[in-house]
């Protein structure tokens, strides 16, 4: 596997919420990663695909919610959030698409 698809692995896709649009005026981009993936992996996969040199990564894990289906009772998955600062005068446009 190259090392490119390694860190599509990593970022899944960008959060696109009221609170990510937020973090995104203060030069913060807000990726979804992969729940075993570490700060240093998720650093160097946003600079590798972006081309952007990275200041800070704080993530959390939100766990999944139980959810009724039919009357059956499953569990959302827990969902790993990256939340990736940029040096100044570095951006990551998410709204067009990657």
């Amino acid at each position: 596997m190259s090392a490119k698809a390694e860190h599509y692995d990593v970022i899944r896709k960008p959060v696109i919420t009221e609170k990510s649009t937020m973090a995104s005026e203060h030069g913060a981009v807000v990726f979804e990663v992969a729940i075993d993936a570490a700060k240093p992996q998720i650093k160097e996969a946003v600079e590798e695909l972006f081309g952007v040199k990275v200041k800070a990564v704080n993530t959390s894990i939100t766990k999944g919610k139980t959810k009724r289906f039919r009357g059956i009772r499953g569990r959302r998955k827990d969902v790993k959030k990256a939340y990736v600062t940029l040096e100044e005068g570095n951006t990551i446009d998410v709204s067009t698409g990657l």
